[in-house]
């Protein structure tokens, strides 16, 4: 595929702020063993994509943990691989820089060094799985300058009320998009992926630059409706939007349905991460499971119930978990119960605790506490 990909990182962090305040978005866990960067770089890989940069933001130690040399995704190459593009903050610390044209203009070199004809951009919060070569021969096939990659479902009104949302016409083309529109309609989600030339794209962000813009979505794309031909490629697969502790919580309860869990991570190709060689999960005499995910490494004596383990979690006799998300490394004491809750990495729940929070507002417990 002669394509490289962009994943930018410039999605906000305040509608999730209690799983964001020690990584970026991008980095948050998600379906038991994944983060939520795993699954458009495993969708570029999937579709033969072998260049990807990485456009950083903030907060990003853990997600350059998590990614290290790209192995997993098998882009640790002599030619090509996986670049972690640094901020514009980082490159010219003392300019203000109020938007992500910044950041694609600082590392301008990185584009142009690069060999291939098309470029694939995606943010980072989107999780689906996806092909980018039928969006390619979309492309191409319309005679496109930009495509826009939409879902074609009818979303959720809690997804679209921070999204960017888009019409188009009988014949495909983008007719409109508004972000974050103040009144909801049925519109469709835009999943911030888009396919152009990468010639184009230099010279968007160029004249973005030149003109003081600095939002990639709003003045490069949106301000060329009618100027260019934009085309939305219609995206009919599962697609989840993971902007806030709802959605979260509402999207990793989705995987407990086995065709939204097949579809997911296997219909167009597997989805990687991080190879920690776990062994398999230990199933105590006491123990008993229902319609969860289990990721490996964990023990569990007591009761789980419609909920999401992550890696090395521990669930001592006694204990009961229902309708909740526990992440890696957790220990979960007897004679507790926690029913619609989120708990962060390391957390620790002493016995007898009572934990209860709503379907549709969880109680998110934060990364290494104790309670």
């Amino acid at each position: 595929m002669d394509a490289m990909g962009i994943i930018n990182l410039n999605d906000p962090d305040g509608y999730i702020h209690e799983l964001t305040q020690y990584r970026p978005p991008a980095g948050v866990p998600f379906g038991g063993r994944y983060r939520l960067i795993d699954f458009p770089l495993s969708n570029m890989v999937n579709s033969g994509i072998t260049n990807v940069g990485i456009l950083i933001q903030h907060k990003y130690r853990s997600l350059m943990d998590h990614l290290r040399s790209g192995k997993e995704w098998d882009l640790a190459r002599k030619r090509d691989g996986l670049f972690l593009l640094p901020p514009a903050t980082s490159n010219y610390p003392g300019e203000v820089h109020r938007g992500d044209v910044d950041n694609f203009i600082s590392n301008m070199d990185y584009l142009l060094r690069n060999r291939q004809k098309y470029v694939v951009i995606s943010g980072a919060i989107t999780v689906c799985n996806l092909n980018y070569r039928q969006v390619l021969d979309y492309h191409e096939k319309k005679g496109a300058d930009i495509t826009v990659i939409y879902s074609e479902k009818d979303c959720h009104p809690d997804d679209g009320s921070h999204a960017v949302m888009v019409d188009v016409d009988a014949e495909g083309r983008i007719s409109d998009m508004q972000v974050k529109p103040r009144v909801f309609q049925q519109r469709r989600l835009c999943m911030e992926s888009f396919v152009m030339e990468k010639k184009l794209l230099i010279s968007l962000i160029r004249d973005c630059a030149s003109h003081g813009d600095y939002d990639f979505i709003k003045h490069c794309i949106i301000k060329h409706i009618g100027k260019l031909d934009i085309y939305g490629y219609p995206y009919k697969g599962y697609a989840a939007r993971i902007h806030s502790v709802q959605s979260y919580f509402r999207h990793s309860m989705d995987l407990l349905k086995p065709e939204v869990w097949q579809e997911l991570f296997f219909r167009e190709g597997y989805i990687y991460t991080k190879v920690k060689d776990e062994p398999p999960s230990h199933y105590l005499n006491y123990a008993k499971t229902v319609n969860s995910l289990v990721a490996g490494g964990c023990r569990i004596a007591g009761r789980v119930e419609n909920s999401v383990l992550f890696r090395g979690v521990t669930v001592h006799e006694g204990a009961y978990i229902k309708n909740s998300i526990v992440m890696q490394k957790c220990e979960i004491a007897g004679g507790s119960v926690l029913e619609n809750v989120i708990c962060d990495k390391d957390v620790q729940i002493a016995a007898g605790k009572h934990l209860q929070g709503n379907a549709h507002y969880p109680f998110v417990i934060k990364k290494g506490m104790v309670i």
